[in-house]
């Protein structure tokens, strides 16, 4: 017997793969009326269940016209780009590896020249006004999430 999170989970995939645009738009509320439990426990699933090490980007606006939504985002075939990226930026990643990384994609022409500016102002010291290792840690995190929302579909 499945229990309630793998019951969410499976509904919230389903409308997502039926979504022309891979894109689906809940409210909390009204999906945990669907399914007769806590509103926690759909941010539960959705929090555990839909990351985007899982290949998922979720928004949410929170009050009375908030909404969440999720997006399915594939990443391309490129294995070696995929292996690479995974290795350069692993759990942490400086300002000069970021930025050297940033340059190959530039002028391997995976990212435009503007997107390569906003990458590498997204990860400067000035931006991140954080002490070390925080800092590199979370530019990693950044690096990340900007790449895989890049490098999607």
């Amino acid at each position: 017997m499945r229990n309630i999170s793998d019951v969410i989970e499976q509904y919230l995939k389903s409308i997502l793969h039926e979504s022309p645009n891979g894109l689906i738009e809940i409210q909390r509320n009204d999906l945990a009326d669907h399914f007769s439990c806590v509103p926690s426990q759909i941010n539960y699933v959705i929090s555990t269940r839909f990351t985007l090490e899982k290949g998922y980007l979720v928004e949410s606006k929170r009050g009375g016209g908030g909404y969440i939504r999720i997006r399915r985002i594939d990443l391309p075939q490129y294995s070696a780009l995929h292996t690479h990226l995974h290795q350069t930026i692993g759990d942490t990643i400086d300002q000069t590896v970021a930025e050297g990384l940033i340059y190959q994609l530039e002028e391997a022409r995976v990212l435009t020249k503007r997107e390569a500016n906003m990458m590498r102002a997204a990860v400067s010291r000035e931006a991140l006004m954080v002490k070390l290792p925080y800092r590199d840690e979370l530019r990693a995190r950044l690096m990340k999430a900007m790449l895989i929302s890049l490098l999607g579909k």
